[in-house]
């Protein structure tokens, strides 16, 4: 007597044919919901009947009726094809929300940024549908990368300078940066019309002490450098003093320019740009929250 194995997905093809031709009452009214003609019907329930091995309806003159057999396969039909759908909402569900731990590092001073690339992709992963748990760290760049080879940080957020080639980068952004000076400076009153280069150039001004890319460290080499900071943060508090010139990025200095108390130096001439890049290691493993994040960062950036 023949009995039904594993179920594969041309026998759930057939339950669903049989279970629409016995809601539509019978072969000819089923054709049209089912897009196949009455011969192709009845093919398909004949094998579905030596499938089970027995015979499931009565169909000929007297019209369209279940065996007994027939209508408990109906039922058995309907709870199958309803954990099928149950299963399918379940796995779309499993796409649709996202969960785990995200940890990200991002080097100082980055927040202001008006480009808020990073800012827009958490603020995605923390919408409610999902269960992400957000950690971030502000450390210099070369704490970032450290951490992000050594696995502590799924991602980090670094200026494109000297990065290993284990790590995968995803470019943000360009940071540019000024030359500036502050109230109390002895530039700080005069136009650009009347200062001389060499004039600037002689200004104490200050040192990075973090990575920089050549362009930018040339800027800094043509300069009188008498103070070093350790980050953007400590060259604004040395500028601020009204003692040094200094090279900040636009947006961290933008606070001060619009009150009034810093501006820039010859700024269409003396300035460089810093690409900065999204950091993952290379041979990670797949991670649906990453994954997600990194896709967010791709599109946003095309946004612009």
């Amino acid at each position: 007597m023949p009995s039904l194995g594993q179920m594969s997905d041309y026998e759930i093809r057939l339950i669903r044919i049989f279970n629409t031709v016995v809601e539509c009452g019978g072969f000819t009214a089923a054709e049209t919901t089912l897009g196949i003609s009455r011969s192709a019907i009845s093919q398909h329930m004949n094998d579905l009947e030596g499938r089970l091995g027995f015979s499931l309806c009565q169909r000929g003159r007297g019209g369209f009726s279940l065996t007994e057999e027939g209508k408990e396969i109906y039922q058995a039909g309907l709870t199958l094809l309803a954990s099928l759908e149950a299963f399918r909402s379940d796995v779309n569900a499993l796409h649709r929300t996202l969960k785990g731990e995200f940890n990200i590092g991002i080097t100082d001073n980055l927040v202001t940024l008006p480009a808020m690339h990073v800012t827009d992709a958490l603020a995605k992963l923390a919408a409610p549908q999902h269960e992400v748990s957000i950690n971030i760290r502000m450390e210099p760049s070369d704490a970032v990368i450290r951490a992000v080879i050594d696995g502590q940080l799924h991602v980090g957020v670094v200026p494109a300078v000297n990065l290993p080639a284990s790590l995968d980068t995803h470019w943000l952004y360009d940071e540019p940066s000024y030359l500036y000076c502050a109230t109390g400076h002895s530039l700080f009153e005069r136009g650009d019309g009347t200062l001389a280069w060499d004039e600037i150039a002689a200004c104490p001004s200050i040192a990075p002490r973090y990575p920089l890319p050549s362009d930018a460290r040339q800027a800094h080499e043509a300069l009188n450098l008498r103070a070093s900071a350790s980050d953007r943060e400590g060259a604004a508090f040395l500028i601020l003093t009204g003692r040094y010139i200094g090279y900040l990025p636009e947006h961290v200095a933008s606070r001060w320019v619009e009150r009034g108390t810093m501006r820039a130096l010859h700024a269409a001439s003396r300035h460089y740009r810093i690409p900065f890049v999204l950091i993952t290691r290379r041979d990670r493993r797949p991670n649906r929250v990453v994954d997600a994040f990194l896709g967010m960062i791709t599109a946003a950036v095309r946004q612009g």
